[in-house]
């Protein structure tokens, strides 16, 4: 980037800059007490060299040749070293942002992007009526899902936690220096404990294990975060809010190509989403009780309170609310005499404790803490999040055939049958909104849709569950023929029956990933802007209320990016007041795992959604308007993604150049790598080709084939859309963001392992091309100009990452030597998986 470290040092915020060195320094010390001067000396050694590469390349040969040197047991301390600096300076950015957020919302007016800001501003275009309209249809709907899944282990995510509330003390301005001193040491030991933290795991994940991860951001974050965010809506409408915010899951839910999901980990997963639940509205429903002191003289307790309460009481409120507790306490445990039957008589009960208390004269008490936790009964019910089944087309296609030629059942059929055994008995345990939504993958059509109600009834003997089948678009072909394959759908009488029974609504989910790998990401992109304008124009044709339900991944090549900027993009009248889309992998921590960073992330997709839903919202869609260049730029780059993967030979060089077989064998996942066993590029899944890509520096699903589009399009045009068509402004700037955390030189130490100088030529042709050509469309001198701090921290991070792709480069060459020793190959998978955790943490992806 053409400047020094020292400037790019100085870019950073100067807190940040102190919270990175303490915590660096603290490792350091960590480091040579556990290994002695020698180890710090290696780490620090190849830092240098990896820092001085960047400018010079005689540097880099000595970085490889200093690894080379290396026996493997130093390798892996050293890689351990660089991977936990990755942690740390993660968490030190992490708690920055937090910092700034917190900082920012101090000032007089509210923040740009919040729900405050918002509602004011819509209040003043749209009117009040308008607006209440609005948000009565409001929902913002994450889903959860394992894969890919994160990188780190659980305990590595916790200790991480510990050495960030430790952090928090220490910037805490109202403790004693004593207090600091001692956050300061305890900062050292957590620091210590998570170098000293087995950094990969013994046994392969299970998919109970990533349930188990999904619900520690229940308790941490998600739980005591939603009140927050409803209270932001309640302050700024002067008036009760809805509570807008629901969750979902596929993590024990989603089948499609995992036999480790079956209909026992189905049911065990919701069992476990209750235990979390309903032990949550215990705790909080125990807080509030106990502090409701309120007596009978100050605030007498309505008739129907009094008719609710066991036994009389002079502090009736508490007594009652205490009596709340042991029936949530009796529903967990299973005590059918005191349990409550279903989350909306626990809301039964606690509203009747509000209009008592409001009716006494306590609106303050009645719409204060009482009212976060009917928000959170509400939100979470006692399932806590929907969970949805996803399986593909093809295993309900096989299943059919054999029930209806009458032989033995194989084991996946089995299997359909079971779980949809299983689903409707979660519904007659926790009622039908914990599992009702059934997805199919690859839907080619409306029989793939009768397939799932057909098998329901075979499953259950008539006594069919309620379901909402999905279909899910994810070729290019099928999202073509999307609306067509709804058109049969509608004459189907199961679907008929629901649409009479939920209010006329549909819903649709749209694949990013597998789109964006068949067709290259411009291509997709556009693909699938076309799709959500047919579907909408479909639905309003048709007199449905559709939910687009978005399939993004979390990485930049699999549909990622702020989510808020993804909205915006959409084509209008698609959103319509509801935002349901999946979050996966790594960016469920990165989003959720601070409350203040989860708070502001949810508060922008709302802003987003509300502005993209008001009336008098813009009907035009500016794609319109770039139609001609649209068709300009699409051809010329899909064809030169395509000529690419469909190069003789193109399947073994990538296995060769890439550690995308490696990678499958790593225990980071539930799921394998491929839906078939195999080496066929369309079997392979499209998180393990975005995160191989990524491991070798490249990042190419978020890039390749756009400089092919964009060199087939006047400049001046191309300028012109990204000045004023959302979409082309946010694909570019993703494709910006991919292109900065790609490294040319270390790549081709990768390309060089598959000995394919025409493929390697090909590759580094189209990337000269779509760097030259993004950063004439932007005006950019250089990559993120405009986003300097993000621009800065890459360029800070660069040579730490590029130090662990050297180490990876040395455990991946010793695991494919024949001759290598068997002992020094497990040494050598070890060195190889604490690089890819340190890669996926330094770049912030993995896939």
């Amino acid at each position: 980037m053409g400047q020094s470290r020292d400037a790019a040092r100085q870019e950073i915020p100067p807190e940040l800059r102190r919270d990175v060195r303490l915590l660096g320094e603290l490792l350091g010390n960590v480091i040579a007490d556990f290994g002695g001067a020698s180890l710090l000396h290696d780490v620090e050694k190849l830092r240098g060299l990896a820092i001085r590469a960047r400018e010079d390349g005689r540097f880099e040969r000595e970085a490889e040749k200093l690894v080379a040197s290396w026996p493997l047991d130093r390798a892996e301390l050293v890689a351990r070293a660089f991977t936990c600096y990755f942690h740390l300076a993660n968490l030190a950015e992490e708690h920055h942002r937090a910092r700034v957020i917190r900082d920012r919302d101090r000032g007089p007016e509210p923040l740009p992007e919040s729900i405050a800001a918002t509602v004011a501003e819509l209040r003043t275009k749209v009117g009040r009526k308008r607006l209440d309209a609005l948000l009565a249809t409001l929902e913002i709907h994450p889903v959860f899902t394992a894969h890919p899944t994160e990188a780190r282990r659980r305990a590595v995510v916790t200790a991480i936690r510990r050495i960030g509330e430790q952090l928090e003390a220490i910037d805490d301005p109202k403790i004693s220096d004593s207090e600091r001193a001692e956050a300061q040491r305890r900062l050292g030991e957590e620091i210590d404990t998570l170098w000293r933290t087995a950094q990969m795991r013994t046994a392969h994940v299970r998919p109970l294990d990533e349930v188990r991860s999904f619900m520690a951001v229940f308790d941490e974050t998600l739980f005591r975060m939603v009140p927050e965010v409803l209270r932001a809506l309640d302050t700024a409408l002067g008036t009760r809010a809805p509570a807008f915010l629901r969750f979902g899951s596929w993590i024990g839910g989603d089948r499609d190509g995992n036999p480790a999901v079956t209909p026992q980990v189905t049911a065990e997963t919701m069992a476990i989403h209750a235990e979390h639940a309903l032990l949550a509205l215990e705790a909080v429903t125990n807080r509030v009780g106990r502090a409701m002191t309120v007596d009978s003289e100050t605030t007498p307790p309505s008739r129907a309170l009094r008719q609710r309460l066991p036994e009389t009481s002079s502090e009736p409120h508490r007594e009652f609310l205490l009596h709340v507790v042991r029936r949530i306490r009796a529903t967990r445990l299973g005590e059918k005499d005191l349990a409550y039957q279903t989350a909306a008589e626990l809301l039964d009960d606690l509203r009747a404790v509000q209009d008592s208390l409001a009716a006494a004269g306590a609106p303050r008490l009645a719409s204060g803490e009482l009212q976060h936790l009917v928000w959170q009964a509400q939100t979470f019910g006692f399932h806590l999040a929907e969970l949805e089944v996803r399986q593909h087309s093809n295993v309900h296609e096989r299943a059919l055939i054999e029930i209806r030629g009458g032989g033995q059942l194989s084991e996946p059929t089995r299997d359909v049958l079971d779980t949809l055994g299983v689903v409707a008995a979660l519904q007659s345990t926790y009622g039908v909104e914990c599992c009702r939504r059934y997805v199919v993958s690859f839907t080619r059509g409306a029989s793939d849709i009768a397939a799932v109600y057909q098998l329901a009834r075979h499953a259950t003997g008539g006594r069919v569950p309620v379901l909402d089948v999905v279909p899910l678009f994810e070729t290019l072909d099928d999202l073509a023929r999307a609306t067509e394959v709804l058109d049969e759908m509608l004459r189907l009488k199961p679907v008929r029956k629901r649409l009479a029974a939920n209010g006329q609504r549909i819903e649709v989910m749209l694949g990013y990933s597998d789109s964006a790998k068949e067709i290259g990401p411009l291509s997709a992109t556009l693909a699938l802007h076309d799709a959500q304008a047919a579907l909408t124009a479909w639905a309003k044709k048709n007199g449905l209320r559709l939910t687009l339900f978005h399939g993004r991944g979390g990485a930049l090549g699999r549909g990622g990016g702020p989510a808020n900027r993804a909205v915006r993009a959409q084509a209008p009248g698609s959103v319509g007041g509801v935002f349901k889309v999946t979050e996966q992998g790594e960016v469920i921590f990165a989003r959720y795992g601070n409350r203040a960073i989860a708070r502001r992330h949810l508060e922008q997709v709302t802003s987003a959604v509300l502005e993209a839903s008001a009336p008098g919202a813009t009907r035009r869609d500016p794609a319109r308007g770039f139609r001609r260049l649209a068709s300009l730029i699409d051809a010329p780059s899909r064809s030169a993604y395509r000529k690419l993967v469909e190069a003789p030979g193109f399947e073994n060089w990538f296995l060769q150049v890439s550690p995308v077989e490696e990678l499958g064998r790593l225990r980071i996942a539930s799921r394998p790598a491929r839906r078939r066993v195999g080496g066929r590029l369309d079997d392979l899944r499209a998180i393990p080709w975005v995160f191989a890509w990524s491991q070798m520096r490249l990042n190419l699903p978020g890039w390749y084939g756009i400089g092919s589009g964009l060199a087939a399009a006047p400049l001046r045009e191309l300028r012109r859309a990204y000045a004023e068509w959302p979409l082309f402004n946010a694909m570019l700037d993703n494709a910006e963001m991919s292109l900065a955390k790609t490294d040319r030189r270390i790549a081709e130490r990768y390309l060089a392992l598959g000995e394919r100088p025409d493929l390697e030529e090909m590759l580094l042709r189209e990337y000269e091309l779509t760097l030259d050509r993004v950063l004439a469309v932007t005006g950019h001198r250089r990559l993120l100009e405009d986003r300097r701090v993000l621009s800065w921290a890459i360029e800070l991070r660069n040579p730490y990452v590029d130090a662990l792709s050297h180490l990876q480069l040395r455990a991946l060459r010793a695991m494919r030597e024949r001759r290598t020793p068997r002992s020094d190959r497990a040494r050598a998978e070890r060195v190889f998986q604490l690089s890819v955790n340190g890669v996926a943490a330094g770049l912030q992806n993995t896939g």
